[in-house]
């Protein structure tokens, strides 16, 4: 089980990929933006990118207001 830093906090997660974890988490992988490692994970590659030990990942969900 990894530990990663998901937007600032320590945790273990279960999940394998970026978008399992988004997924599972709730978020609406149409309206996040995901930086790993710094980098930004395009929405193509959400799948097919695995979380490691020692990962940062930050997570930014846009919402519409007005």
């Amino acid at each position: 089980m990894p530990n990663v830093k998901i937007n600032g906090e320590e945790t273990s997660v279960n999940d394998g990929t970026v978008s399992s974890y988004l997924s599972s988490h709730g978020y609406d992988i149409s309206k996040t933006a995901v930086l790993l490692n710094g980098k930004v994970v395009s929405r193509a590659n959400l799948g097919s990118t695995d979380l490691k030990d020692g990962d940062v990942l930050e997570i930014v969900s846009f919402v519409g207001g007005g």
